[in-house]
């Protein structure tokens, strides 16, 4: 008898702005819960209907700690394993590091940032308009800006942009192989251990100096933990929301009803941009937990030791939760979509990612009211990479 096959993992996408066909084919068979197939024979389970996704992102019982036997790692060796990785630790060193940021990354804290943002947003769409009419957006704007937005926050120099951003993208594709990844981690991790003795010795005004003088220096925290801190927040909180920037253009562009009613009330940006959100989902691969006991989800049973892996894109298509899901609208409830995760992992730079968007894309619409794509079937998505978005995007005015 011939062993079963299931649908390999990472999946690819068709269309620029859609998920993986798949996901709705295997969400809407059985349970919605299935396996998937992922190097070596192993086997986890692939969770795609929203409530289930939110019931084992919340859930306890099923750890982040990715290099327990049996994790659904996409590759046989498992990634490099640094002190203060959150999204790969368990409560209770998940709970004492975080609490380190919270006061960084509060809702409050956001919004006092808002007149920063502007600035930098006006001031790179400012040099947009001096180099026009042509430009790529993505060199020029969609990435410099939440890059310089992260720098700022952490006290890093912006002049090392090219350096953070290639290591970044090194550690965040999935397909080098591990090897890529590990030194894409590790020179970033070396640069900001000597970053944060720099600021030991003479510390600014930013979140750098604050881990190495009110958490190092106390004890509550090594230096190496706060190094990974800063690696996690500079490669995530300029990767995500640089594809978002990119994939809202082309995605508001693409439906010019609902660009113009965007332009028309400013009262409605905060939910576009939600919408953007759920829409895109731009976590590529998903988000991947073990279960240290049985659990039951969606009618299954994750035996204890069996990996799962939680597809955002199709809980945030999925149509239990959200009406006619296929459809871009600004003006739908998109609250409970799951594209910061949920539970004691949610993004803790949800708050400050949102204002970016806030402030980004209707300045951009606005400044640029004629902005449009030069080659719309042509726009290059990345392959391969953790998180989805584009390589370049060619725009005129």
């Amino acid at each position: 008898m011939s062993e079963p096959t299931f649908p390999p993992l990472p999946m690819r996408r068709t269309a620029l702005l859609d998920p993986p066909a798949e996901y709705a084919l295997l969400r809407e068979q059985g349970s919605g819960i299935s396996r998937i197939a992922l190097w070596g024979g192993n086997t986890p389970w692939l969770v795609t209907r929203h409530e289930d996704a939110r019931a084992v992102l919340a859930d306890p019982r099923f750890s982040s700690e990715n290099h327990r036997e049996g994790f659904p790692g996409l590759q046989p060796t498992p990634p490099p394993l640094t002190p203060g990785q959150l999204f790969a630790m368990d409560p209770p060193d998940h709970t004492r590091l975080r609490r380190m940021l919270i006061p960084d990354f509060t809702f409050r804290r956001a919004e006092e940032l808002r007149p920063f943002i502007q600035q930098l947003t006006d001031r790179l769409i400012d040099d947009l308009v001096a180099k026009g009419p042509t430009a790529d957006l993505v060199e020029n704007f969609t990435l410099p800006l939440p890059l310089l937005v992260v720098c700022e926050l952490l006290g890093v120099p912006y002049a090392d942009r090219e350096f953070i951003h290639h290591q970044a993208a090194a550690f965040a594709t999935v397909t080098d192989g591990p090897e890529a990844m590990r030194a894409g981690w590790g020179a970033l991790f070396g640069y900001l251990m000597e970053l944060l003795a720099a600021k030991t010795a003479e510390p600014g005004d930013d979140l750098l100096s604050r881990l190495a003088t009110e958490r190092v220096a106390t004890g509550e925290a090594t230096a190496a933990e706060a190094a990974g801190l800063a690696v996690m927040l500079l490669i995530a909180g300029h990767e995500t929301t640089a594809s978002m920037l990119s994939l809202g253009v082309v995605t508001l562009l693409s439906h010019p009803t609902q660009l113009d009613a965007l332009r028309a009330d400013p009262e409605l940006v905060p939910g576009a941009v939600e919408e953007l959100l759920r829409y895109l989902a731009i976590v590529h691969i998903g988000i991947r937990r073990i279960a240290t006991e049985d659990v039951e989800i969606g009618g299954v049973t994750v035996r204890a030791g069996e990996g799962v892996v939680v597809s955002l894109q199709a809980a945030n298509r999925d149509p239990r939760a959200f009406a006619d899901p296929d459809t871009f609208d600004i003006t739908r409830d998109t609250q409970h979509h799951v594209t910061f995760s949920h539970g004691l992992h949610n993004c803790l730079g949800q708050s400050l990612a949102r204002v970016e968007i806030q402030i980004a894309l209707p300045t951009l619409f606005s400044r640029l009211p004629d902005l449009r794509l030069t080659a719309p079937t042509e726009v290059d998505a990345h392959e391969g990479r953790a998180v989805h978005g584009v390589r370049a995007l060619p725009v005129t005015w």
